[in-house]
């Protein structure tokens, strides 16, 4: 899941990305609304936490404009602002749910994996062959055996199998698995690649190499969502 966090607070953006990453988050940070723009337009979000006071304009007409915009990924605003007409315009206007500051670090989180189980298809179980991932306990298991994953190895591992079939560039799965922010290493998908097929194990091997156009993963079936 990859998440964005619109805060121009140093302070905030370092506290809610390094707990987020430590949940098994891929976390994007914009500072401020020119940046929120940017950032939305070029990558597909799971979730937007949004602060309401920010450089550029307000958190209410970012949310506004990207409904407008027929963007729909769950928006969750995170403001000092907590009178009864702010949450009030913040949900109207299209956010998901409003969160005020200072807030416990574990109730922000419950509110994010909330907000995640609400769309269906994000968070269902996929099985591809004999393996099977739960994004909502993020586990993963093969021929009944539960496979030990990094947060980073299991998000790259569900991004394959909801691709199952498809190959995926290096490309894609650097977009969406890793942070934005962070450059690209040049063989950093490979081996990540390698760690998930030695811990799968190759007996089949699920994952195939397409040379000059990434990975695929199949195991001669359709992946089914539950």
């Amino acid at each position: 899941m990859k998440l964005l966090v619109v805060e121009d607070e140093a302070a905030t953006v370092s506290f809610l990305q390094r707990g987020l990453q430590e949940e098994g988050y891929a976390v994007d940070v914009a500072r401020d609304a020119a940046a929120a723009e940017a950032a939305i337009t070029a990558t597909d979000y799971d979730l937007v936490l949004l602060d309401v006071m920010l450089p550029g304009c307000d958190g209410f007409t970012l949310c506004k404009r990207w409904r407008e915009r027929g963007q729909t990924m769950p928006i969750l605003f995170l403001t000092a602002r907590d009178e009864v007409r702010d949450r009030v315009r913040g949900l109207t206007i299209g956010g998901d749910d409003y969160l005020a500051k200072p807030f416990a670090f574990a109730e922000l989180v419950a509110r994010v994996q909330a907000l995640l189980r609400r769309g269906a298809a994000p968070r269902a179980t996929v099985r591809v062959g004999d393996l099977v991932i739960d994004a909502a306990r993020r586990q993963a298991r093969r021929g009944g055996t539960e496979i030990p994953l990094t947060a980073r190895e299991f998000r790259l591992l569900e991004y394959l199998a909801r691709h199952a079939g498809r190959v995926v560039s290096r490309a894609d799965l650097w977009e969406h698995v890793w942070e934005s922010q962070s450059e690209p290493e040049s063989n950093v998908v490979d081996v990540y690649v390698r760690y998930l097929r030695n811990k799968l194990g190759r007996s089949p091997d699920l994952i195939t190499t397409v040379r000059g156009g990434g990975y695929l993963l199949e195991a001669g079936d359709v992946p089914r969502q539950e």
